[in-house]
């Protein structure tokens, strides 16, 4: 059992401000991932949480209990850096082995337990090899399996596939996510990548700047998201944003034309994803642009226009065929439209 609250929890060096008011209870063998562009504070989150970092203000829990004042190793936790962090003067074996050594665990029960955990990571081949015989992928299953082994409350993970190729990172992927199933042990997960945290997470925070600007399934972010920077950072590609002005349930910019919305007159950024819009449904035309770009994804094309000072996409056939310069109408229905206040980005919901 491993419930973590973080109650008001702030970081600051100085003026600078890491983290604001961070405001969370964690369930029980939840997968709660925190994403968000460099510098926003997650990873000083996660810190805050191991005890690599004090907290400025607000208390942290684990099990209803605050640890504050614990040190790391006090707090039953486990972490999975970036960078593999492995011993390179030992082999697979021993490396996975240390942190039994170092909290005194019966080394009567070392080694079901170092091979429980490298059969859990596909390793079993190679716990005689030092780590620099190992690929990336191979590094980071060690660092899992040194994880795994101590049998923590908590796992915490930092961006653990960011030095992974991109096939390796779909595998290791597939793999953390069959893990936390099985070890069913609370996991905060860091990412940058939006990717990993729709297909890990049970739910998302997604963070800008220190600050929380929505916290919800994947499936809440993706299609209600809060503002127009977690609608602009979720989803690949991101979210179509057209600023334009509402009048009468209209909403109107360059070349751009929808109508049958709900929203008050004035100024507002209306959003929609590509794969929701379509080409030119025959009557249908709210956007009519020249092509930009063309893209072939090998299941779908994406075509891109320029409206304003803006490229919107939006995913087409596979064997949808144009040029460059063409001109294309676009089919946007009111029924796949999002709507922001212009000055806030704030959802404004129908």
């Amino acid at each position: 059992m491993a419930e973590i609250q973080l109650r008001n929890v702030g970081k600051r060096w100085g003026s600078f401000v890491g983290v604001d008011n961070f405001d969370l209870t964690i369930a029980d063998k939840e997968f709660l991932v925190l994403l968000g562009p460099s510098g926003c504070g997650k990873t000083t989150t996660m810190r805050m949480i191991a005890g690599l970092e004090d907290a400025t203000e607000g208390d942290i829990l684990i099990d209803g209990k605050k640890v504050n004042d614990l040190e790391p190793k006090d707090r039953d936790v486990a972490m999975v850096f970036q960078s593999y962090a492995l011993y390179p003067n030992m082999n697979v074996y021993e490396n996975i082995r240390f942190p039994l050594k170092v909290r005194g665990i019966d080394p009567a029960t070392h080694d079901e337990k170092v091979r429980r955990a490298s059969a859990m990571v596909e390793l079993d081949d190679f716990l005689h090899r030092k780590p620099a015989e190992l690929s990336g992928g191979q590094r980071q299953r060690v660092a899992l399996a040194r994880a795994i082994v101590r049998e923590p409350n908590v796992f915490l993970m930092d961006e653990p596939l960011s030095n992974l190729d991109a096939k390796l990172r779909v595998s290791t992927r597939a793999q953390i996510k069959n893990l936390s199933h099985e070890l069913a042990v609370t996991t905060i997960y860091v990412t940058h990548d939006q990717i990993e945290a729709m297909t890990l997470a049970d739910r998302v925070v997604v963070m800008k700047q220190g600050v929380v600007q929505q916290l919800g399934s994947p499936t809440d972010i993706y299609d209600k998201p809060a503002n127009t920077f977690v609608a602009s950072f979720i989803g690949n590609p991101a979210m179509n944003l057209m600023d334009g002005t509402m009048s009468g349930g209209t909403f109107e910019a360059e070349n751009v034309r929808v109508e049958g919305l709900h929203a008050p007159d004035g100024p507002v950024t209306l959003g929609f994803r590509a794969e929701d819009a379509g080409l030119g449904d025959a009557g249908h035309h709210e956007i009519t642009a020249p092509i930009y770009t063309l893209e072939l994804l090998g299941d779908a094309t994406m075509v891109t226009v320029r409206i304003g000072g803006e490229l919107v996409a939006v995913r087409a056939p596979k064997d949808f065929r144009s040029e460059i310069g063409d001109t294309v109408s676009l089919s946007v229905p009111a029924s796949i439209c999002h709507l922001f206040h212009a000055e806030t980005g704030a959802r404004i919901e129908a």
